[in-house]
C-alpha cells in the first residue's frame, strides 16, 4: 500500500480532473422525487468540506506539495485543525467531493467513483505516514496515539480557532486553483443537473453561463497574477 501510496501522490492532483468529469456521466438518480433536498444536502456537505480545507490552510501551513513529487515534512505539523485530526484537508477533500455527488444525484459517482477515491488516499496517507514515522519517530508516534487519522476529535475546537490568527490571504493564494475548479464545478452541476432553476429556459442557462464562468475565470487570473508577481503574498 505504501507503493501504491507513493505513486497516487505522485499524480494526486490529476486524480480530481476525472473525478470532476465523472459527475456528468449518465446515471440512476439517487431520488428524482427529493431533487431539491439533494441540492441542499449535496451543497451543504460540499461546502463544509472546503470550509474544513480553509479553516486548516488559513491556521497553520502544511508543505502539502511534497518535494520533486514524493511525500515530504521539514517539521511535524501538529498546530491547528491538526490538533483535532491528522488529515483535516483530505476529510475536507472527501466531503468537497461527497457533497458534488450527490448533487449531481448520480448511484453511479456514489457507488464507484467515491470508493475508488477512498482507496486512492488511503494509500496517500499510509505512504505519508511511512514517511513521516521514518522521520520523526517517537514525535510522530505519540501525536498518532493521541490524534485519529480521519475521525476530528471536535474537543477543545472553540481554544483552537480563539488561539491563532486565521491567514485569509494565504488561504486564497494556496487554495486558488481548487477553490476555482470547485465553483465552476459547482456551477455547471446546478445548471446542467438543475434546469429548473432557470425555468427550463435553454437560453437563459447559456447567457448564465457566458456571464458567471468568465467572471469566474478572471477571478481566478487576476488573484493568479497577484500571487505570481509578488504583489499578493500569505
Amino acid at each position: 500500500m505504501v507503493q501504491i501510496g507513493n505513486f497516487f501522490f505522485k499524480y494526486r492532483n490529476w486524480v480530481f480532473i476525472p473525478l470532476y468529469l465523472a459527475l456528468f456521466i449518465p446515471s440512476p438518480l439517487l431520488a428524482p422525487e427529493h431533487r431539491h433536498r439533494l441540492l441542499l444536502l449535496g451543497l451543504g456537505i460540499t461546502i463544509a468540506g472546503q470550509a474544513l480545507r480553509g479553516a486548516t490552510i488559513g491556521l497553520a501551513y502544511i508543505e502539502r506539495g511534497g518535494r520533486n513529487k514524493q511525500v515530504y515534512a521539514s517539521r511535524l505539523v501538529t498546530e491547528g485543525l491538526f490538533n483535532h485530526c491528522r488529515n483535516p484537508l483530505y476529510v475536507g477533500n472527501i466531503l468537497m467531493l461527497l457533497g458534488v455527488g450527490i448533487l449531481a444525484n448520480s448511484w453511479l459517482y456514489l457507488l464507484l467513483f467515491i470508493p475508488a477515491f477512498l482507496f486512492i488516499y488511503q494509500s496517500i496517507v499510509l505512504a505519508e505516514e511511512h514517511f513521516l514515522r521514518g522521520k520523526f519517530g517517537a514525535e510522530f508516534d505519540g501525536y498518532c496515539q493521541r490524534i485519529h487519522r480521519w475521525l476530528p476529535i471536535l474537543r477543545g475546537l472553540r481554544e483552537t480557532f480563539s488561539g491563532m490568527q486565521f491567514n485569509w490571504r494565504r488561504y486564497l493564494l494556496k487554495e486558488l486553483t481548487t477553490l476555482y475548479v470547485w465553483l465552476l464545478g459547482i456551477v455547471l452541476l446546478l445548471f446542467y443537473k438543475y434546469p429548473e432553476l432557470t425555468g427550463y429556459d435553454t437560453a437563459l442557462r447559456n447567457r448564465l453561463l457566458f456571464i458567471i464562468i468568465p467572471l469566474l475565470t478572471l477571478a481566478y487570473l487576476s488573484v493568479r497574477y497577484l500571487k505570481k508577481s509578488g504583489k499578493m503574498r500569505g
